[in-house]
């Protein structure tokens, strides 16, 4: 059996094309361009690094980007603050607080003050009850698990009936928006989490595996079922003595190397589910722009 490997960066690539276009026409109809504002607190590089790409792929859809960087010590007053002043900038269509916050900060009253309809990140409790109630067409989506949903659909098409999908992780952030997805999409759905009782059996039940715990390289291939569909979520950084001493490398929460030859298709990391969420950010801001607009807004 030959494997597919799922380009994730292709993929990116080809929502950041319809982003681009989709602003484009927003802007020659007579519109304003779709604004994005992230707000970052303190001096995190790995938070830093992950801004700048967010801004930069803002700029390049032709966005209006802008960022806000707050010093480590910013009270919670203030931050609330600014994501008022946000909510009610009439050029700004979403908002996005980068994760983690400083530990003095409480992050979930900031992201619930976000407006519902400038969430971007699709964190907000009316947009996870909006997923969870089956409605995919007024809210906003959470970015990693709409841009993991794009590469299970580029395998098996938008109708999963009859598929088994087992999701390992339960957070708010990925493992249930994910299950929704797939539920969504007629997927027969497992969520497997830390207490469950016998997760390579419950595994190898599943025709789409969805990874997401953090535990490197945790699924292996005796839990697949040959022909599997298996999308890597986990990103971890581990010792890599082969490249050097003290270097590393980023793998999976799946041992890529040995599932490889099993499933029909997989993810691989880095490359994966990972270029996915920032192009799925930026469809959720062109998206919040055009139901601004009153005009009707693309899918993805």
């Amino acid at each position: 059996m030959t494997t597919t490997v799922i380009d994730g960066k292709a993929a990116a690539a080809s929502v950041i094309e319809a982003v681009t276009s989709a602003a484009t026409t927003l802007k020659t109809s007579g519109h304003r361009k779709p604004g994005l504002a992230v707000v970052i607190v303190g001096d995190d590089p790995a938070s830093h690094a992950y801004v700048g790409a967010k801004s930069r792929m803002a700029k390049q859809c032709g966005f209006n980007s802008i960022q806000h960087t707050l010093p480590e010590d910013t009270c919670q007053a203030d931050l609330m603050a600014l994501v008022a002043s946000l909510n009610d900038d009439p050029d700004i269509d979403g908002i996005l607080v980068q994760l983690p916050l400083p530990k003095h900060l409480d992050s979930e009253p900031v992201i619930q003050s976000i407006l519902p309809e400038k969430d971007v990140d699709g964190l907000h409790i009316v947009n996870a009850g909006k997923l969870a109630t089956g409605d995919l067409k007024t809210g906003l989506l959470s970015c990693t698990p709409a841009g993991a949903m794009i590469l299970v659909r580029q395998i098996h098409g938008n109708d999963l009936s009859g598929l088994n999908a087992l999701v390992i992780g339960r957070s708010n952030l990925f493992g249930k928006p994910m299950a929704q997805l797939l539920l969504n999409a007629n997927a027969t759905v497992t969520i497997g989490h830390s207490r469950s009782r016998d997760l390579p059996e419950l595994a190898r039940q599943a025709d789409i595996l969805v990874a997401a715990v953090g535990r490197a390289e945790m699924v292996k291939a005796d839990w697949l079922k040959p022909g599997a569909t298996v999308i890597d979520v986990g990103i971890n950084r581990v010792a890599a003595p082969e490249k050097g001493e003290g270097k590393f490398k980023l793998v999976g929460d799946v041992a890529f190397a040995e599932c490889k030859p099993v499933a029909k298709a997989i993810s691989p990391v880095p490359g994966g589910v990972g270029p996915m969420t920032i192009a799925m950010l930026m469809a959720n801001t062109v998206i919040a722009a055009h139901r601004r607009a009153g005009v009707a807004a693309p899918s993805f």
